[in-house]
């Protein structure tokens, strides 16, 4: 289940991404974080459940600073 939901995570992630780069639409730059905060979520719980707590510890502070950048930018916007 976890590896699935990165994957496809993932893949979202780069093309959302790339579409905003080509397109030059800077508007979405917070949806790009929100999501790729939820996929570093995503590999924590994965580190975690591995036994790599440091790895795990780490991508979930990632994703809660994530969170928060991304939460400014729909709110300051």
């Amino acid at each position: 289940m976890l590896k699935t939901s990165r994957s496809v995570l993932a893949v979202l992630v780069t093309f959302i991404s790339v579409y905003a780069l080509i397109t030059d639409k800077l508007e979405l730059n917070p949806y790009i974080l929100f999501l790729f905060g939820i996929l570093m979520l995503v590999i924590g719980l994965d580190e975690l459940k591995k036994r790599h707590k440091e790895h795990g510890l780490i991508s979930i502070v990632v994703f809660l600073l994530l969170l928060y950048v991304s939460l400014q930018g729909f709110f300051m916007s």
